[in-house]
């Protein structure tokens, strides 16, 4: 799917400050992250298995089943936009992915025709000087009431999180936006999705050349049913960062029960290790967070 729309104004001179009272910062009401803090123990760990996990995407459907699995661990999100430069101009390729929705392509559809929504996040992104972005789609005086505000509003993402990739000239080269409902930290949010972006970014471009225009439909769930209710509960405390003798002080349990699930857990995932098993289970959406 194709965007065209007329090239977007030129970004200021590097050397100059953004200003709060620009009529950009205005219209779009962009807040600014502040300093994210450090990651936990979990996110961390997290981070590794998303990052180990996109240079195993080689096709849409790898894709699909990553940022609509063990991604989600990290930046939880309704909808997945990713935005494509294809020309000169502001000429975009859109795709989008949503487990939840029954036609994940309406939001892509929404997107595009909403000529004004992709200009106005991406000039955002420039004059922060590459920074995420971060706004509610009700505060956005040129997005809030159009086709794309109305779908996510439909199913609750209000809140969206935009980063992208740029070439040596400062031009744009790919574009994301996470539609998420909002509770979460923002400052987190942008902070995660800064550090995934780049990972994104080539993840997609190797899912395109390897028959990326294939659909998502035929991407389903993995049966979870040999994943019983008690090894979900242990392997959420294991995400944790708990040990078996923990886990067991908490479910009133022996330890040894506990090392006798986290075998059979291991075996049914076909992983060898504990921090194989939390990343096996996230992708599966075996673990829910």
């Amino acid at each position: 799917m194709q965007l065209g729309t007329p090239e977007i104004k030129k970004r200021r001179e590097r050397d100059e400050v953004p200003s709060a009272e620009s009529g950009l910062e205005q219209d779009v009401a962009i807040r600014t992250p502040g300093a994210p803090g450090t990651l936990t123990a979990a996110e961390q760990e997290s981070l590794i298995l998303n990052l180990e996990a996109s240079l195993r995407v080689h096709a849409r459907p790898h894709f699909f089943t990553w940022t609509q699995g063990l991604l989600q661990s990290l930046v939880a999100h309704e909808v997945l936009i990713c935005a494509l430069r294809s020309g000169e101009a502001l000429s975009l390729a859109v795709d989008s992915l949503a487990m939840n929705a029954a036609d994940p392509a309406v939001f892509s559809d929404a997107f595009v025709r909403d000529a004004s929504v992709a200009p106005v996040l991406i000039t955002a992104w420039e004059e922060r000087r590459f920074r995420p972005v971060v706004c509610e789609v009700s505060e956005l005086n040129a997005l809030a009431g159009g086709v794309f505000a109305q779908e996510l509003q439909r199913i609750g993402a209000t809140r969206l999180v935009a980063h992208g990739t740029h070439d040596c000239d400062g031009r744009m080269q790919s574009f994301f936006v996470f539609a998420c409902v909002p509770g979460t930290d923002p400052n987190r949010q942008a902070h995660l999705a800064q550090l995934l972006v780049p990972f994104l970014h080539s993840a997609w471009i190797r899912a395109r050349l390897n028959g990326g225009d294939r659909g998502a439909a035929a991407i389903k769930p993995a049966r979870t049913g040999n994943i019983t209710a008690r090894e979900q509960e242990i392997l959420k405390w294991i995400y944790l960062g708990k040990s078996n003798f923990e886990i067991g002080a908490i479910l009133d349990i022996s330890p040894l029960t506990v090392k006798n699930h986290v075998q059979k857990i291991l075996r049914k995932l076909n992983v060898v290790n504990r921090a194989q098993a939390v990343g096996k289970a996230l992708e599966l959406r075996v673990l829910r967070l």
